[in-house]
């Protein structure tokens, strides 16, 4: 299928619920890393996860995971796996610290090991007394970190987390996004991070996926979606900016309004060609407050691909990324 060093390389995946069709004819190499994991309500993301845990079963499909054979192996693929799903996971009764012990005994630790794994888990976490509190008790945000104090408690190498930052405060939001940058590039660990909320994907992720329908439509790294096809420069303007564009119209440039800055998008210009712009700017008498290289918005690609506009879908290897997939002007 491609590069042996994709933690995740699977074909042909389908899965039907009844007459639905929840994952159509799906492949996918995902390669070390933090992955971003999006798409609409209803777009298939769930029935991946579960498909690659094992959790279900798929009327068709093969491939790997973590370098054992899937889905013959989903037993042992799961004991390399943390797993944060989106609804709570715990026993009433139990204090937090006792609920990520549980989760360790289970992965196989000694009880000792396990509980002593438990409190390291709950410290990084940002987990003080109220560990030893019943889990009941805690704030939606708190479920959230004991969540993720159980998906690494038996330290595997791939977490797969699923809306992780949901009801947490913006604080605790970015602990949590810090959290799972360090545990790929300081840890190793590669993730999946399924979500809603893109700025968590550009915050984190090196790679994304988007699925709808039951159907991959784009795979590709996070900085060819950003990058735009034609050379683009974002120019942030102190006033009005109406003369300025008028000119820059005139010069034979694309100019579109930013909503993010207020500024300009100017397309078809290279960065050492900044000094037109300068002059351009002189001869209308218009303050600039900055140039910088434009992005295409996340938030923009999602909305083409989920409302069904056509984009190309390129395979993810370390070692061969296609320039041109995955591609929308913002």
């Amino acid at each position: 299928m491609g590069s042996s060093d994709a933690i995740i390389e699977i074909e042909s995946v389908s899965k039907r619920y009844g007459a639905i069709d929840a994952l159509r004819d799906v492949s996918l190499q995902i390669p070390p890393g933090v992955t971003g994991l999006l798409g609409p309500n209803g777009s298939g993301k769930s029935t991946l996860i579960k498909a690659l845990l094992g959790l279900l079963h798929v009327q068709s499909g093969q491939g790997r995971v973590l370098d054992y054979d899937w889905p013959r192996d989903a037993r042992m693929i799961r004991d390399h796996v943390g797993y944060l799903p989106e609804d709570d996971c715990y026993v009433a009764g139990m204090a937090g610290i006792e609920s990520v012990a549980l989760m360790a005994r289970l992965s196989g630790l000694s009880g000792r090991e396990g509980l002593r794994r438990s409190h390291e888990m709950m410290d990084y976490c940002g987990f003080g007394e109220e560990r030893y509190r019943d889990v009941e008790s805690y704030s939606t945000g708190m479920r959230q970190k004991l969540k993720f104090s159980q998906a690494l408690v038996h330290d595997p190498s791939l977490l797969i987390l699923d809306e992780p930052t949901t009801g947490l405060d913006p604080d605790q939001r970015i602990a949590m996004l810090r959290r799972i940058r360090n545990l790929a590039t300081e840890h190793g660990k590669s993730v999946i991070l399924s979500t809603h909320i893109l700025p968590d994907v550009r915050s984190v992720c090196d790679h994304v996926v988007i699925l709808v329908d039951g159907t991959v439509r784009v795979v590709d790294t996070l900085d060819n979606l950003s990058r735009p096809i034609e050379p683009t420069i974002l120019v942030s303007i102190v006033g009005d900016a109406t003369l300025f564009a008028e000119q820059l119209t005139r010069a034979g440039y694309t100019v579109n309004p930013d909503p993010e800055t207020n500024g300009l998008r100017v397309e078809g210009i290279q960065a050492h060609q900044a000094d037109q712009l300068w002059r351009l700017a002189a001869e209308t008498n218009t303050s600039i407050r900055r140039l910088e290289p434009a992005l295409n918005s996340l938030d923009q690609i999602f909305m083409d691909v989920a409302s069904g506009k056509s984009m190309a879908k390129s395979d993810i290897t370390p070692n061969a990324i296609s320039r041109g997939a995955g591609h929308a002007n913002s």
